[in-house]
């Protein structure tokens, strides 16, 4: 593919998507699996979450015939989401920053709980759980804006991150600039 078309029919393809940046498909969120599909360095089957009607609008998106969904990436299933078990939650907040769209709500040393209509059943949750409290359970269908929506919390989330990460950066740096430096031998 002509890598002048490559932003455009990544955009294309990212449209797609259903957006749960789950990265079963070994790519880091839905954006980078596009852009290696549109240069062709990736299959149109790597994605659960969409299965095969994603499979399919890829490939009538880009020509190419429609394939099984690769099971080395996971298994086509229903609509999935976390479920955290109130009683067994230690609040230990590690559940929340592995979520890409912020579906989580809670505090260190409180509960936690799932915002169920946020959810998008990605599973990054459950490995960092240190008491197995989260559970994955059958999910509502997603509503026909739901990858609009995911996209949005996903790229909000992903901006919180950033911004979190120089505020820590500016921290550090204004602890060096302010601790006392040792005297230099005369």
């Amino acid at each position: 593919m002509s890598t002048e078309l490559a932003p455009d029919i990544a955009a294309r393809i990212d449209e797609l998507l259903p957006q749960t940046q789950c990265t079963r498909c070994g790519y880091p969120g839905c954006k980078p699996y596009a852009a290696a599909i549109a240069e062709g360095t990736a299959e149109i089957n790597q994605c659960p979450p969409g299965g095969a009607a994603t499979i399919a609008a890829l490939a009538a998106l880009l020509g190419r015939p429609v394939q099984a969904l690769n099971p080395v990436h996971g298994a086509d299933s229903p609509p999935r989401i976390a479920w955290i078990d109130e009683s067994r939650c230690i609040g230990c907040a590690r559940c929340l920053a592995p979520c890409p769209v912020d579906a989580i709500v809670g505090a260190a040393k409180f509960m936690h709980t799932v915002l169920i209509e946020r959810c998008t059943g990605c599973e990054l949750c459950l490995p960092p759980c240190p008491v197995d409290c989260i559970e994955m359970r059958a999910g509502p269908p997603p509503a026909a804006n739901q990858p609009a929506l995911n996209r949005l919390r996903y790229d909000a989330h992903n901006a919180r991150l950033a911004t979190r990460s120089t505020e820590r950066q500016r921290e550090l740096d204004a602890k060096k600039a302010a601790a006392p430096r040792p005297a230099s031998p005369s």
